[in-house]
């Protein structure tokens, strides 16, 4: 057990000013699904711990309003994802939470703190010999000459190529979901298809939020998208599994036409993915059950790397660029 400093605040707003005080090396403490597991493995070795499951503030859901749902930043997993209006209107949001993990653990995790949950990439969790920019900056990148089926597809870099492990994220980036943040410089709104950031050359930084920014809230427009809508997810068990790939979908028919259409992916990318070219692509056309679109209708989001190691079925590590 490594030492550190418990501190439980009484707002939101103490608890920004306990991590600013703090340092960089304070955690924020929620459901703690994920942070107590990197921290049993030396991964995050917080040095103060800022626990705000007191703030009875971000503790509540709306799904009853007209022009938005609202989701507080500590709203139970298990608890939204058995929403009467979610279950009937938003299918792709309340499946995206109960396939997301055991039903232990989404009593457990909060919907802010499931944004933020970190790579399930077996270097990075590994610890050493093996090396992981996003661990440690500047160590390099034992994945990408590796061995490993969980591999990004979309937005790796020469640094990283670790994929975003969340289900949530994906179905909220479909809804063009927004969150609410407070930091030591006020409180701001941000896409939630901004707070994620591909790594570059900087994989240990994550997300857009700045330092000691506390989630307060999600916000999701409404839309008549939702009612026929899907989150699918393909794993190696039915069951509490992380997925291989996943998709986010909702359509807008008008007669066999296609009036309106999202698609985001997970699984396969370094962040939640919106799959914009592939909507732009299905949007007035007809598609009925006996007339699908033809292959080359539907655009892959990006060219993705070629693969050069496997060790079975679709495991697999991107091919390094080649020397100009």
């Amino acid at each position: 057990m490594r030492p550190f400093t418990y501190i439980k605040p009484a707002t939101a707003a103490d608890a920004v000013r306990a991590i600013a005080a703090a340092g960089p090396g304070a955690r924020f403490l929620a459901g703690g699904t994920t942070l107590y597991d990197l921290m049993k493995l030396n991964v995050e070795t917080p040095s103060s711990i800022v626990d705000v499951n007191s703030l009875t503030e971000l503790s509540d859901f709306d799904t009853s309003g007209s022009s938005e749902l609202v989701f507080g930043a500590l709203s139970r997993m298990s608890d939204v994802a058995a929403d009467g209006r979610l279950v009937s209107d938003y299918p792709a949001l309340s499946e995206s939470l109960w396939r997301g993990a055991s039903q232990q653990l989404r009593n457990m995790a909060s919907l802010g703190g499931n944004l933020l949950q970190r790579t399930r990439c077996a270097y990075f969790r590994g610890g050493e010999p093996f090396a992981c920019n996003k661990r440690k900056p500047g160590s390099g990148c034992a994945a990408r000459e590796g061995i490993n089926r969980g591999h990004a597809l979309l937005g790796g870099s020469d640094t990283c190529i670790a994929v975003y492990p969340g289900d949530w994220a994906v179905a909220l980036s479909a809804f063009d979901a927004k969150i609410d943040v407070l930091g030591p410089k006020g409180q701001r709104t941000i896409a939630l298809e901004d707070l994620h950031r591909e790594p570059g050359v900087r994989p240990d930084v994550e997300t857009t939020l700045e330092f000691a920014e506390l989630i307060l809230r999600i916000r999701v427009p409404t839309t008549p998208l939702g009612r026929a809508s899907t989150y699918h997810k393909i794993r190696d068990r039915e069951a509490f599994a992380f997925a291989l790939a996943s998709a986010a979908v909702a359509l807008q028919m008008d007669g066999d036409t296609v009036r309106d259409v999202r698609i985001a992916v997970g699984g396969l990318a370094t962040r939640p993915w919106r799959a914009r070219a592939a909507e732009q692509t299905l949007v007035g056309r007809p598609l009925t059950a006996r007339r699908q679109l033809a292959p080359r209708a539907t655009p892959h989001c990006e060219a993705p790397r070629p693969a050069t190691r496997t060790a079975s079925g679709s495991n697999w590590a991107p091919e390094p660029s080649p020397t100009p």
